[in-house]
């Protein structure tokens, strides 16, 4: 059975005889007790224990409670612990600015300790609803974020997937126009990938697949956007890009897949597992994300046709 947290308490009070009798009676109701005898020491103390609620008396000397109770209450960090202000003044206009400052509840003193340990629970309660709710929140927001990401990710090879491709493509045509700016589109291909598979079989071919994506992955920019056309055809948008250094991009991942072992790959039809590229260039070759798509595809069928293992770009 798990082990209920011991909740714990920072009581704040100048007076040795003060602190005493608040500790004796938390400490007997099972909370752990640690102390601070001015608003500094509350401060640090906060900052170090992480206590679950806090007791504050009104009245110390160089900074009140109200103070203290303020500078929690306006930082992220401490904002949501209870606070109890301990006071002997009983003026409404005390209760006014302690609310203003901050204060969750008031406790006179001299007190019942029947009134103080009822307050306490309730607080302690309510921060327990408010604990869970924040920790509800935070779980609906990285499941959110995890369901956007699959939706925009290709399962096997974690790059984006065709959907996404087109959008961000579509993006940056507006982008670039916008501000004069070029973009390249890569699109790629596995030669013989067919010839591959039927081979070495399914999962073999699978793992070339992730192996190209980890390439792609390790070897472009922030902003470029690798992503996986569909079945062996990759895509590669490059922002900001002009045609000479998109081929040069693209033949240094061409270069990198023919070098880089692959198991089997000495039974490919050329001896190695390698790759076609076909590359065009916003504004140079088409202002449209479907013309850039058409004339980067009609490339690498060409570089298909010249032999395979190689980029075109014209």
């Amino acid at each position: 059975m798990k082990q209920a947290k011991i909740l714990k308490i920072l009581v704040v009070d100048d007076i040795a005889i003060n602190l005493e009798l608040q500790k004796a009676y938390l400490t007997a109701a099972g909370y752990e007790v640690i102390e601070a005898k001015s608003g500094q020491e509350a401060l640090q103390k906060v900052r170090d224990e992480k206590p679950d609620l806090i007791l504050l008396d009104v009245m110390m000397p160089k900074m009140s409670g109200y103070e203290v109770c303020k500078i929690l209450k306006n930082d992220p960090e401490t904002q949501f612990i209870p606070i109890i202000m301990v006071t002997a003044l009983t003026s409404v206009e005390d209760k006014i600015r302690g609310i203003e400052a901050g204060a969750d509840d008031f406790i006179s003193r001299p007190f019942n300790k029947t009134e103080l340990m009822a307050r306490v629970k309730s607080l302690l309660r309510i921060k327990f609803l408010q604990d869970q709710l924040h920790q509800r929140m935070q779980e609906l927001s990285e499941a959110r974020e995890r369901l956007q990401q699959l939706a925009i990710t290709d399962g096997l090879t974690g790059l984006f997937n065709y959907r996404y491709f087109r959008e961000q493509l579509e993006h940056e045509i507006n982008r670039a126009e916008r501000h004069n700016l070029n973009v390249s589109l890569v699109m790629m291909d596995i030669d013989f990938f067919k010839y591959y598979n039927d081979r070495n079989g399914h999962l073999a071919g699978d793992e070339v697949l992730k192996h190209i994506a980890n390439i792609l992955c390790s070897n472009v920019r922030k902003i470029d956007i690798a992503a996986r056309y569909g079945g062996e055809e990759f895509a590669l948008i490059l922002p900001e890009t002009d045609k000479n250094s998109a081929v040069i991009v693209a033949e240094k991942i061409r270069k990198l897949i023919e070098d880089d072992p692959i198991p089997h790959e000495e039974r490919q039809p050329n001896g190695k597992l390698t790759i076609s590229m076909g590359v065009s260039n916003f504004p140079d070759d088409s202002r449209t994300a479907k013309g850039l798509i058409e004339i980067a595809d009609r490339r690498l069928y060409n570089a298909k046709q010249a032999g395979r293992n190689v980029v075109i770009a014209e």
